[in-house]
């Protein structure tokens, strides 16, 4: 996957070259005070944040893409390779721990922001509820995802750049980012079109039982904007256990595999469904048809545009000769 010039020349500027403006609008913000409710979390923001710092990859990832590379005071919990573009960038960010760093280490790196990708950034079991930010006078963000709401889709991704390019008084990027990702879905979109929807199983983890993408995840959207159905569509939640017999019943041709640290390799997952007698006469393990993603891939932020070409690729080859 390759970033646009669009996101490089944004990231370069902001943090390379424009130093000075972004003191100049730290002091005198225009557009501000901003007011978001975030996950029923009302935050009134009388300036942009200048030390943020992003628990989980994906929010990182967006505020790179955002040029907002200065105004980061740490992050932490990369779950999956950092995309080329912004290797250099998200390697100038100190990492503050290698999953979901503690209360007392966030403080140290002394933010006025802190930015969750997941839930558990915000584990209140862990000390860091959004009330004990708050109580230390550091104002917190939830990605939208994690909010429990509704169904997640392309918008959710496109308003949380928006949301994030108004909290940092970047709107205009915002919108150029929005722009570009756009173009690059409806692209894989148009690529594909027309073509049969192929019956796409989802596997995340698991060997007792399968633990896939239900029909409110963005995954099973993206699935579709490449030309697909997600085989599970009818489980009506983001995440959810299904049996081995279900997806043996509902003949998946091809196998989406979510790649990330934790949850073994992706060659150790093909081995084991490769093994499994039960999965046998499944088309997609017949025919060895995997397409793999990267689990930041299917989440709301930028990669997710990137993922529905990827995903099109893999499920109609023949589209993109």
């Amino acid at each position: 996957m390759v970033l646009s010039s669009v996101l490089l020349t944004t990231g370069c500027g902001a943090s390379d070259e424009s130093g000075a403006d972004a003191e100049a609008t730290a002091a005198a913000p225009e557009g501000f005070p901003v007011t978001i409710d975030n996950c029923g979390v009302k935050t009134t923001y009388d300036k942009p944040p200048s030390r943020v710092v992003t628990i989980h990859q994906h929010p990182a990832e967006l505020m790179l893409a955002l040029g907002l590379k200065d105004r980061m005071a740490g992050t932490a919990f990369p779950d999956s390779a950092v995309l080329p573009e912004l290797k250099k960038d998200y390697e100038s960010v100190p990492e503050l721990a290698e999953r979901e760093p503690s209360f007392e280490t966030v403080l140290d790196a002394e933010p006025d922001l802190v930015y969750g990708g997941y839930g558990s950034a915000f584990d209140e079991k862990e000390g860091r509820s959004r009330k004990a930010f708050a109580d230390a006078g550091i104002d917190s963000y939830l990605n939208r995802e994690y909010c429990g709401e509704k169904t997640v889709t392309m918008k959710d991704t496109y308003d949380e750049i928006r949301t994030i390019g108004k909290i940092f008084g970047v709107p205009d990027r915002a919108d150029e980012l929005v722009a570009d990702l756009e173009d690059r879905v409806g692209k894989a979109a148009a690529t594909v079109e027309g073509e049969p929807e192929l019956p796409v199983f989802v596997y995340d983890s698991g060997d007792k039982s399968a633990f896939t993408a239900g029909g409110k995840s963005l995954g099973t959207e993206l699935i579709r904007l490449a030309g697909g159905e997600n085989v599970f569509t009818d489980l009506d939640d983001v995440f959810g256990d299904v049996s081995w017999e279900q997806v043996v019943e509902r003949k998946p041709e091809v196998i989406a595999i979510y790649d990330y640290a934790g949850a073994g390799s992706v060659g150790e997952k093909k081995k084991f469904l490769l093994s499994q007698p039960a999965l046998a006469d499944v088309p997609a393990i017949r025919n060895k048809r995997f397409v793999v993603l990267p689990l930041t891939a299917t989440l709301v932020g930028i990669r997710s545009a990137y993922a529905v070409e990827d995903l099109a690729r893999g499920l109609h080859p023949e589209s993109f000769r």
